[in-house]
């Protein structure tokens, strides 16, 4: 899923934790389930951003020569606008969008 197309909540939304774990029923595997997600999205963010701002990066910079980039602050200030990393792997979960498997439980299976 995209994490710019996302509608996920800007602020920390209160969550039924027995609801939403009634796939799973445990709702300590569902908050490492959303926690695993979470981290991906977050690396996944991070990793763009760099990109982004390494297309201002200059070889020869230097202490003294620091300029400030008007496209690299509004670049900045578009990724700490979105919504934290946390809160689309929540929603992505709630609608159902996640996959996961348990290798303990499936092993115990076979």
């Amino acid at each position: 899923m995209d994490y710019k197309k996302t509608n996920a909540p800007l602020n920390t939304v209160t969550r039924d934790m027995v609801k939403l774990s009634a796939d799973t029923g445990n709702v300590y595997e569902t908050v490492a389930i959303i926690a695993k997600r979470a981290n991906q999205i977050s690396d996944q963010m991070k990793h763009d951003l760099e990109k982004k701002l390494q297309e201002f990066a200059s070889l020869n910079d230097n202490l003294e020569e620091i300029t400030e980039n008007r496209e690299q602050i509004e670049i900045s200030r578009y990724y700490e606008k979105l919504p934290k990393a946390s809160l689309i792997a929540a929603q992505e979960y709630e609608e159902g969008k996640l996959r996961y498997r348990n290798p303990a439980r499936d092993k115990n299976m076979d």
